[in-house]
C-alpha cells in the first residue's frame, strides 16, 4: 500500500510525526510494508515555524516540498492544487492523508478527489459552526469529499451524521494530538524556564530579572485575525494584558508573527517590549511552549492546539474566540477551557473566576496516545477489504 501524507502548516507537523511512527513500527512486524510519502506544500516555510519542528519531533525531511511559500488563501490554495496534481499523476497513491483544517487540507483533498484518489481526513468533524473562519470552510469541503473519517472525539462523529455522512465513513480513533503530547511529556519536562526564556526573549525587551518558578507566570498566545487586525478589538487585549494580568503574574507570551506586526502597526511595541512584568518571546518549538504549558498558572489563548492540551495537562485555560470547533475541551464537557470572546469584560470576568482553580487534567476516550496505531491498523484493514 502506497499512502501519501499533506502538511502545510505548524498544527499538521505535531499531527502527522506520530502517524510516521505508527507507519514504521507496522513495517517492522508486518511482512508486508507500507510505503509512505511525505509531502510539505511549504505554507509555513520559515525555520522558526517549520523546519525547527521537523528536527524537534523528528519527522524525517519532506520527500517533496511544494515551496508555496505566503499570499493570499486563494493564491495558497490555487498553487497548491497546481503542484500537487503533478505529484499524485506521477506517485498515484492509494490513499491521501489530510490532516486538520489549513489551507493545503482543502487544496490537496480537492485535487485528490478530482483525480479519484481515496482521501483520509485525520481530524475529521471538527466544526464550530462559524462560517467566517476560513478553517471552517476547509473543514467543511475535506470532510464532505473525505472517503475515511478520522474522529478525535464523539461529539466529532455526531456532526458527521448530522450532517448526513454515511456511518461506513466515519471511524472514532482519538486526537493523534495526545499522541504527540505523550510521546514528548518528559522531553518538555527536562527544560528549564530559565534556558527557555534565554534562549527566544526577544533582544530589545526590558523585563522583571526575576525568572518565574511553575505556577507562578501566565502564559499567552494570539495570533487570529479576529483578534489581532482590529484595532478595537486589539488595544484593549493588550491594555488587560499589560495593567491587569501583570499584577498577578508574570505574563510570558511568544509572538506570533501576525501579532508582533500589528502592535508594530498600532504603536503597542514600545508598552509591551519595556513591561518589567512581560517577557515577550519568539515564536517557540513544542518542547519549549509544552514546558511552558505544563508550568503555567492560566493560559490565555486563541489556538486550537493549545485548548486540547490543556485538557490533558489540566492548565486552566480562557479561550479568546466566541466559539470553537473542540467543544470537547471546555469546562462543561469536563475540560480546562471557557471560552470568553475578545470582550473585556468577559476575559476580566473569567480570568479572576479562573485564578481560584486548581489544576484538574481531564483525558477523553481515546486521548490515550495511541491513536496513529488506531489509524494505521484502519487503513490497512480498508485497503485489504477494498470497500470504499
Amino acid at each position: 500500500m502506497k499512502i501519501l501524507s499533506v502538511v502545510g502548516a505548524r498544527p499538521n507537523f505535531m499531527k502527522i510525526a506520530p502517524f510516521i511512527r505508527a507507519i514504521e513500527m507496522y513495517n517492522l512486524t508486518n511482512q508486508v510494508s507500507i510505503q509512505h510519502i511525505l509531502v510539505h506544500t511549504g505554507q509555513h516555510y520559515d525555520v522558526r515555524m517549520s523546519e525547527a519542528f521537523f528536527k524537534e519531533l523528528g519527522i524525517p525531511n519532506p520527500d517533496i516540498n511544494l515551496e508555496i511559500g505566503s499570499g493570499s488563501d486563494a493564491e495558497q490554495l490555487g498553487y497548491t492544487m497546481i503542484a500537487f496534481e503533478k505529484v499524485l499523476v506521477k506517485h498515484k497513491p492509494d490513499w491521501v492523508i489530510v490532516v486538520g483544517d489549513v489551507n493545503a487540507t482543502l487544496s490537496c483533498s480537492v485535487i485528490a478527489k478530482r483525480l479519484n484518489f481515496k482521501v483520509c481526513h485525520i481530524e475529521a468533524g471538527l466544526r464550530s459552526g462559524d462560517m467566517t473562519m476560513p478553517e471552517e470552510i476547509n473543514r467543511l469541503v475535506t470532510d464532505r469529499l473525505s472517503d475515511l473519517l478520522l474522529t478525535p472525539d464523539k461529539l466529532s462523529s455526531e456532526n458527521l451524521r448530522n450532517e448526513g455522512t454515511p456511518e461506513a465513513k466515519i471511524h472514532f480513533v482519538g486526537n493523534i494530538m495526545i499522541d504527540t503530547l505523550e510521546a514528548n511529556k518528559g522531553k518538555a519536562q527536562k527544560l528549564t524556564i530559565e534556558k527557555i526564556i534565554q534562549s527566544n526573549l526577544i533582544p530589545e525587551t526590558i523585563f522583571s530579572p526575576k525568572i518565574p518558578n511553575d505556577g507562578e507566570f501566565a502564559l499567552m498566545t494570539l495570533h487570529r485575525p479576529s483578534n489581532v487586525d482590529s484595532e478595537k478589538t486589539f488595544v484593549p487585549i493588550v491594555n488587560f494584558l499589560t495593567n491587569q494580568v501583570t499584577k498577578n503574574h508574570i505574563l510570558i507570551w511568544p509572538i506570533h508573527p501576525r501579532a508582533r506586526k500589528q502592535l508594530l502597526f498600532y504603536d503597542l511595541w514600545d508598552k509591551v517590549k519595556n513591561h518589567p512584568s512581560l517577557i515577550l518571546l519568539e515564536p517557540l518549538g513544542y518542547h519549549e511552549m509544552l514546558r511552558l504549558n505544563m508550568g503555567a498558572n492560566i493560559m490565555l489563548t486563541d489556538s486550537g492546539g493549545l485548548q486540547e492540551e490543556c485538557c490533558v495537562l489540566g492548565t486552566p485555560c480562557l479561550t479568546l474566540r466566541w466559539n470553537t470547533e473542540r467543544p470537547i475541551t471546555l469546562r462543561k464537557h469536563g475540560g480546562a477551557s471557557v471560552l470568553v470572546g475578545n470582550n473585556i469584560e468577559r476575559i476580566r470576568e473569567e480570568y479572576f473566576h479562573t485564578l481560584k482553580l486548581n489544576r484538574y487534567p481531564s483525558r477523553p476516550e481515546l486521548w490515550d496516545g495511541h491513536t496513529a496505531e488506531r489509524i494505521v491498523k484502519k487503513l490497512v484493514e480498508m485497503n485489504e477489504s477494498k470497500t470504499i
